[in-house]
């Protein structure tokens, strides 16, 4: 028995030996280089709103002051509004020597004023103002633009297609306000769908990303650009996600050009095909987009496509469900037509669909009322689709708000375009109609509305002052 033992000790001691010779010989490559070329590139972006709180009475205690600031419109003016500067931080970076910066949205979306610091090793940091030249939104992806007299280091973009799980990649960007932290990992995973919108196709990766490195490059070890760092998994470490360049990229393009961002549509809903379902349908396997609905007269109802439909592959692209066609729909450019391969009875059939143009702002309302009072608001009443996409439950009804006026009083109470309208003065709202009914009634007399509002599985109150209209 001890024989045995020692036996096995050998063996284990073998084989750590073995193990820890071959990485030993493994010379990883020096980052320095690449930092020292591409880090001047990556620059530090903070942003300026006013936001606007209403006031309680003086001496009152600091809860019942929450009180009256999400609910004093029903009591009156209680003290008037005071108002505050409130400011963020984010990463970007340039991508052209004439001073384009790209960046997440959600980093300076309705910031009243955005300040690009760029570094430079030997003068002290240079802080200029940025301009906003596109938003994307459904994405997350921002374009900025800041004027130099000199050219400016750039960086390019890589093709995060070729990169594999295991491959080393780099990250630059200002946690917590330290300018140029550079951390390495891996690419841990691609095509991660976080549920953070209809288009997610993150890389995951092990580099240590923080707040602030929001809208950072995620580097190759050429030092391009092969994804833009965007979220983290809150509860866990080392487990971050950036949207790919190829995606980024072409959206980029478009905002760069001047052009609106333009997606395929097709006009129905759509929902993954599970077990059961397939089984009863007589499938061999669950894979494919099941068509809930199709929307009257939108182009895959003129093409012929019906509820119950299974698309199973877009031109060559196969559809295993739900997010892989309305990704596939995206990718092609409004009045294209495509080849949808869908399984009806059992059998394959095609259908040719000349698509239309996904615009979540279609037949969207201005918030501009008749009263003379504004919000700052374009909106809509959501729909079926709308539900799918931004993968809202059932239950949830209401108004959908597809625009929000930069520095207009809903974006400095921190209203964003997705966020949905449930109750206005603690009523329900279903229609546009019934919106304008309250404010018609009560916002000009109250000088505020309080809303309820959806966003991402979370429901809070917003209290919004009222613009007079000049």
């Amino acid at each position: 028995m001890k024989k045995i033992l020692l036996n096995s000790c050998v063996a284990v001691l073998m084989a750590v030996t073995v193990v820890s010779q071959a990485f030993a010989g493994i010379n990883l490559p020096s980052i320095s280089p690449l930092v020292k070329e591409v880090g001047p590139a990556v620059v530090n972006i903070s942003t300026e709103r006013v936001v606007k709180d209403r006031m309680g009475l003086p001496g009152m205690p600091r809860e019942f002051q929450d009180f009256f600031e999400q609910f004093g419109p029903f009591f009156g003016p209680q003290g008037g509004t005071r108002e505050r500067l409130q400011s963020a931080l984010g990463t970007g970076f340039i991508i052209s020597k004439d001073g384009y910066i790209v960046t997440n949205n959600h980093v300076v979306q309705n910031a009243d004023k955005i300040y690009v610091t760029l570094s430079d090793k030997n003068k002290k940091d240079d802080k200029v103002t940025a301009k906003v030249i596109g938003l994307d939104p459904e994405t997350d992806l921002a374009l900025l633009k800041i004027d130099s007299k000199k050219d400016l280091p750039y960086v390019k973009f890589g093709d995060s297609d070729k990169m594999e799980v295991g491959d080393w990649v780099v990250a630059i960007g200002n946690p917590f306000g330290l300018s140029n932290t550079v951390t390495t990992g891996i690419v841990s995973a691609k095509g991660r769908d976080i549920h953070a919108g209809p288009y997610d196709n993150f890389i995951q990766t092990d580099a240590s990303i923080n707040p602030g490195n929001s809208g950072g490059p995620l580097l190759n070890l050429d030092g391009e650009v092969i994804g833009i760092n965007t979220a983290i998994a809150a509860s866990g470490q080392g487990i971050g996600f950036a949207i790919p360049s190829k995606l980024a990229s072409s959206i980029i393009d478009q905002l760069k050009s001047g052009q609106k961002v333009s997606r395929g549509w097709i006009g129905v809903t759509v929902q993954d095909l599970d077990d059961v379902t397939a089984k009863a349908l007589g499938l061999k396997e669950a894979k494919g987009a099941l068509i809930g609905s199709v929307m009257p007269k939108e182009p895959a109802d003129k093409a012929g496509l019906k509820s119950g439909d299974i698309v199973v592959k877009i031109e060559n692209t196969p559809i295993n469900n739900a997010s892989d066609l309305t990704k596939a729909i995206a990718s092609y450019k409004p009045n294209s037509k495509i080849k949808v391969t869908a399984l009806r009875d059992g059998k394959e059939k095609q259908f040719t669909v000349t698509l239309g143009e996904r615009n979540l702002t279609a037949n969207a309302q201005k918030g501009e009322l008749k009263n003379g009072l504004s919000l700052g608001i374009s909106l809509r009443e959501l729909t079926a689709q709308d539900k799918q996409t931004l993968r809202v439950p059932e239950n949830i009804n209401g108004l959908l708000i597809v625009d929000v006026k930069q520095g207009g009083q809903a974006a400095k109470a921190g209203i964003m375009p997705q966020d949905i309208i449930l109750a206005a003065n603690l009523k329900p709202v279903k229609s546009v109609q019934d919106l304008t009914s309250i404010i018609e009634k009560e916002g000009k007399q109250r000088g505020a509305v309080v809303f309820q509002i959806y966003r991402q599985g979370n429901s809070f109150i917003v209290s919004i002052p009222f613009e007079e209209k000049k």
